[in-house]
């Protein structure tokens, strides 16, 4: 081959691979330009897609918020805290979840409800079933969960439903406080005690702060618990009240309940003795009878009457449960609780001037405090002469606890009116106390009072170290037919210290059994008023009051102290 051919040859394959490099590189361009394509088909895809999902669960939770009303979605006040006088938490707030549904997003209603009973089988079945397969666009399914509840109906990932912050109102104490500070609903309206009774106050953010003392309100449950229990009572009620300013330190009712646990309340537990119940007080009442009589000059502590018998007027027979058969001076009468001296005493009283005096004592209206639960008081109409006599001694009248707590204040304080409160009071908040019983009567009653525990129906009030004075009272309870012999009403009217009152106790045992200690008896001076004599032992230190060591009163040096005192 010439040089001119092998130069020829060489360059047309020259021209040849250099031909072929230029298709195999538009080929690879055009692969690439392909590849970018669908790559970047693939991304605007993957964008797409992740954005609808983006989308949709951002939108999820507006959309449940947006079925949710607008009173419920809308921000609200805190309730209100409730205090007792020492600044100690009664009833707060706690943050606290409630779930709801948007029926119209629930797919399958049947599925749903057996899921959501798996996680909180206290729902009612056919209820959930109904509110889930309903047209609505909001239904609430179950108020204030936990979180523990809370994170386990969530991870069912059930459509259509969803949650909204609230808070829940809790009571630290349980129990102890329940009758005076109540409970709310599930939508935080007051439904009984304060609760209720300051429900415009603790909704619009203002805290309340009560007279009671929670270490009173301690010992009194405490002591009302131990004897219910040993007497085998089916109810019990205690106050203990400032006989000066009125200030409730302390208020149970038995049985009581669990403010945060209103499911386990009935109707018996949710009523408060103390406030709503009126009662036969029995022979608690003989110191209005007396009071009146001295205050009006109907008779001094000299004047006699005859009980040496048993008095019948008409078909009615009046006895002495603690009979001494004589004539009986009036101091006699109040410390042997004569039933027949005090009918005696009250006929010279008259009925108008004794229904003067017991409405003065505010024992003939329903009483006015800071609760609902108030009782109206029940008395007889018409107001025959043998009520009278009956009332004298306690029957054919009913009141409440609370009323008696403000008469003997009244009875005590020397002779000024009392007005109870379950609010804690500044001494300009006070009213002007008015004077509606001479300091004289006042002070000769503080004597009787202290001489039923000295040396009457009450010694067992006594307590060491401290001068109580008071009353029992023993009454049988109505029934179909008359009266219940067996149903007794024991309670004990204490003040103390008795030679310058300044609280008055009420303790009352509702059908109390006797036991082998009593000697089978169950009358007040054996069950009510050595309950009273644990609970004066108890809060009397507390309340700042020091012990005192006194002489035992007697008759004799009851009649020269009033006579001094003229």
């Amino acid at each position: 081959m010439s040089r001119r051919d092998e130069h020829y040859d060489r360059k047309r394959g020259l021209r040849r691979l250099v031909q072929l490099e230029g298709v195999a590189k538009q080929a690879l361009d055009t692969g690439h330009v392909r590849l970018i394509a669908v790559a970047a088909g693939f991304a605007l895809c993957f964008f797409v897609i992740a954005g609808r999902l983006v989308g949709l669960a951002a939108l999820a939770p507006a959309n449940e918020q947006a079925a949710i009303p607008a009173d419920v979605r809308q921000p609200q006040i805190e309730r209100a805290e409730i205090l007792d006088r020492n600044g100690v938490l009664l009833a707060g707030n706690v943050r606290a979840v409630s779930l709801f549904a948007n029926p119209r997003k629930v797919l399958d209603a049947q599925q749903a409800t057996t899921q959501l009973l798996s996680v909180l089988p206290d729902l009612d079945r056919a209820k959930v079933l109904r509110t889930l397969s309903s047209d609505r666009r909001f239904s609430w399914v179950k108020r204030h969960l936990s979180p523990r509840q809370q994170d386990a109906v969530n991870r069912l990932g059930i459509p259509g439903l969803g949650f909204v912050d609230e808070e829940r109102r809790v009571y630290p104490h349980g129990p102890l406080s329940a009758h005076v500070v109540g409970f709310t609903g599930v939508d935080r309206e007051g439904l009984a005690g304060i609760e209720k009774g300051r429900d415009e106050v603790l909704a619009g953010g203002q805290d309340v702060t009560l007279s009671i003392d929670i270490r009173i309100q301690h010992a009194l449950r405490a002591e009302l618990l131990a004897s219910v229990d040993e007497f085998q009572a089916i109810g019990a009620a205690a106050i203990v009240m400032d006989a000066h300013n009125g200030e409730i330190l302390g208020m149970v009712s038995l049985p009581d309940f669990n403010p945060g646990a209103m499911k386990k309340a009935d109707a018996d537990r949710l009523f408060n003795r103390a406030t709503l119940g009126v009662y036969e007080m029995g022979s608690t009442f003989k110191a209005f009878t007396t009071a009146a009589a001295l205050e009006y000059g109907a008779a001094t502590l000299e004047d006699t009457y005859d009980a040496s018998k048993p008095l019948r007027v008409a078909r009615f027979t009046i006895n002495d449960d603690h009979a001494k058969n004589r004539w009986l001076n009036v101091a006699e009468i109040f410390q042997y609780s004569s039933n027949i001296g005090s009918a005696r005493m009250a006929l010279d009283i008259g009925t108008k001037r004794q229904q003067e005096f017991l409405k003065t004592l505010g024992l003939l209206d329903r009483p006015s405090i800071e609760i609902p639960e108030v009782g109206t008081p029940m008395v007889p109409k018409p107001w025959r002469e043998i009520s009278t006599m009956t009332i004298a001694y306690g029957h054919g009248i009913a009141v409440s606890p609370l009323q008696m707590v403000r008469a003997y204040g009244t009875v005590v304080n020397g002779g000024r009116e009392v007005a109870p409160t379950l609010l804690a009071r500044q001494d300009d908040d006070r009213p002007a106390p008015t004077r509606v019983l001479s300091e004289h009567t006042s002070q000769t009653m503080r004597a009787l009072l202290g001489l039923v525990v000295a040396d009457g129906t009450g010694r067992q009030a006594q307590a060491q170290g401290y001068l109580v004075g008071g009353k029992t009272g023993t009454a049988e309870k109505a029934g179909a037919g008359g009266y219940r012999r067996k149903a007794l009403l024991s309670s004990f009217v204490a003040a103390f210290p008795i030679n310058d009152p300044r609280y008055v106790v009420f303790v009352a045992l509702d059908e109390p059994k006797g036991t082998e200690r009593t000697f089978n008896f169950a009358s007040a001076g054996w069950t009510a008023a050595p309950t009273t004599s644990r609970i004066v032992g108890r809060i009397a230190p507390l309340l700042g009051i020091a012990p005192a060591v006194s002489e035992p009163a007697t008759t004799d040096s009851i009649l020269v102290s009033v006579r001094k005192g003229r």
